[in-house]
């Protein structure tokens, strides 16, 4: 029978080899490195959503969100039955889309489309409403029948449940002040916009803040040179 180390080994050898023992043996017993929960999966989503869409060249943004969807479609695979990955998966579906351009994009918002919906029959106020946000901006961006699915309507109703759920929001005042330019309100679209400038600023979302409130003063802009 053979023997952990030789009968010849000092005691003060043994004992160093005991504790080396002891402590391996002590490591099947840690617990097992826990995967990244839902919240710190959609995070890494978000991020990685951030740097393309305000950091990165307009030619590389198609490549980098074709790579980021594959990402967040695994997330959203992982966790299914949750809303949170649905609805940023669609989100990247709907900027790869952006990025894409022309008809070619159509597939993709149609996908990004389905997800939002996915997403509110789950709960529509996860994520403060972004769902019913990002549906809403979809219907007005998009072209109508016989094209696409693009209703005015629709994208009214969507994007004022949004406001009811994060009526401080920055995104839900920024898309609504976007949808009031669009269908010739451009007045009515200011009192949203200061709304924008004066968001308290979102955890872990700096880079979003700032580019959404570049956009608003950009739109400000727009509204005060016609």
């Amino acid at each position: 029978m053979s023997v952990p180390f030789p009968l010849s080994t000092t005691g003060a050898s043994r004992r160093r080899l005991t504790s080396v023992l002891l402590a391996l043996a002590g490591l099947s017993l840690l617990p097992a490195v826990q995967a990244a929960t839902v919240e710190e999966s959609v995070t890494e989503l978000q991020q990685a959503w951030e740097v393309i869409n305000y950091k990165t060249p307009a030619a590389e943004k198609e490549k980098k969100f074709e790579a980021l969807a594959a990402r967040a479609h695994k997330v959203s695979e992982s966790f299914s039955g949750r809303p949170e990955p649905l609805v940023w998966e669609g989100i990247i579906l709907s900027s790869w889309g952006g990025a894409k351009g022309g008809l070619g994009a159509l597939g993709l918002v149609k996908q990004a489309k389905v997800l939002y919906e996915q997403a509110i029959q789950i709960d529509g106020n996860t994520l403060d409403g972004s769902a019913y946000n990002s549906l809403g901006v979809l219907y007005y961006k998009v072209p109508g029948w016989p094209i696409a699915f693009g209703d005015k309507d629709k994208a009214r109703d969507l994007l004022q449940k949004a406001l009811a759920i994060n009526p401080k929001g920055i995104d839900a005042n920024y898309f609504f002040a976007d949808y009031l330019v669009e269908t010739g309100e451009p007045q009515k679209a200011v009192a949203h916009l200061e709304k924008v400038m004066q968001a308290a600023p979102r955890a872990g979302r700096q880079i979003a803040d700032e580019g959404r409130r570049a956009e608003a003063r950009e739109l400000m802009e727009k509204i005060k040179s016609k």
